[in-house]
C-alpha cells in the first residue's frame, strides 16, 4: 500500500461495511485521515471498532443510499463530527438479477439502478453541496465497474447502473472543476467480495474459474488494490486527473 499523508482530512464512505468500501475506509484511516464509515449494514460499526483500536478517528452513520435523508445525514456527519468533507467515496452497490434481459422483473431493475445509479447521485448531491462551502473543494470517487465499460450478459440492469455512473462522473467532473471539486471514477474487474459470493461466483470453483480466466493474471482482485486506486485519485499525485474513470481490471477490457 502506498503511503499518503492524509493527516487533518475527512473521508466518508458509502458501502463502506464490507468488500472495496471497507478496505478503503480503512487505508484512509491508516493514512492519517477521519473517516465517516456508512452503510446500511450495521456491520459499519465493527469497521469503527477496527479503525479506532488501530489508533484512527472514525463514525458510523448508518446510511440507505436510496434515502436522501441519510445521504444528508452523512455528509452532514462529517462536517458536524470533523469540521468538513474532503473525500468521498460513493461504493455502495448491490449485483442485481442475473437473468436474460427480458426475464428481468420490473421491481428489481429498479432496485438496481435506486442503489447503483440513483444512490451514487444522492450522494454527490450531498457532498457536493458541502465540497463547493469550502475554501479548498474535495474530490468524489464513484465506483463503477469493467462492466460499466462493456457489456455483459444476464446482467441488464446491473451493467446499465454502471454505464450510468461513468456518465454521471464525467459530467459533473466539468460542471464542479471551477469550485474545486474533482470527481472521478474507478472501473474495477472482477473483485474477491460479499458481491461475488452472493452472485455465486466464488463458491462455485468452476465459474470461479471461468471469471479468474477474464483477467490476464488468472486471479480475481483483492479489495486492497482497488482501494489504493482510490487514495491515489484523491491526493495531491492525481490534482490533474478529473472525469477520468480509471480502469483497474489486469487487461478484462483490453481484449
Amino acid at each position: 500500500m502506498t503511503q499518503y499523508d492524509f493527516e487533518g482530512r475527512v473521508a466518508a464512505i458509502t458501502g463502506a461495511a464490507s468488500g472495496i468500501g471497507r478496505e478503503t475506509a480503512i487505508q484512509f484511516a491508516e493514512n492519517g485521515a477521519a473517516v465517516v464509515v456508512a452503510d446500511v449494514d450495521d456491520a459499519g460499526e465493527d469497521v469503527v471498532a477496527e479503525i479506532e483500536e488501530a489508533g484512527g478517528d472514525a463514525v458510523f452513520v448508518h446510511t440507505d443510499v436510496t434515502s436522501m435523508d441519510d445521504v444528508e445525514t452523512m455528509v452532514e456527519t462529517a462536517v458536524e463530527e470533523f469540521g468538513q468533507l474532503d473525500y468521498a467515496v460513493n461504493s455502495a452497490g448491490v449485483g442485481g438479477d442475473q437473468v436474460p434481459t427480458g426475464d428481468v422483473e420490473e421491481d428489481g431493475f429498479e432496485r438496481t439502478i435506486d442503489i447503483n445509479l440513483n444512490g451514487v447521485w444522492r450522494s454527490m448531491k450531498a457532498e457536493l453541496g458541502a465540497m463547493t462551502d469550502q475554501d479548498d473543494g474535495g474530490v468524489i470517487i464513484n465506483m463503477a465497474s469493467v462492466l460499466g465499460k462493456v457489456g455483459f450478459e444476464n446482467s441488464a440492469a446491473y451493467v446499465s447502473s454502471k454505464h450510468g455512473v461513468l456518465g454521471l462522473t464525467k459530467t459533473s467532473a466539468w460542471e464542479y472543476a471551477e469550485e474545486g471539486v474533482r470527481v472521478n471514477a474507478v472501473c474495477p474487474g472482477f473483485i474477491e467480495t460479499q458481491m461475488l459470493d452472493d452472485a455465486g461466483i466464488t463458491t462455485n470453483e468452476d465459474v470461479r474459474d471461468w471469471i479468474a480466466g477474464m483477467h490476464s493474471e488468472g486471479r480475481l482482485g483483492q479489495p486492497e488494490e482497488i482501494a489504493d486506486a482510490v487514495l491515489w485519485l484523491c491526493s495531491d499525485g492525481a490534482s490533474f486527473t478529473n472525469g477520468e474513470a480509471l480502469t483497474v481490471d489486469s487487461g478484462f477490457t483490453v481484449k
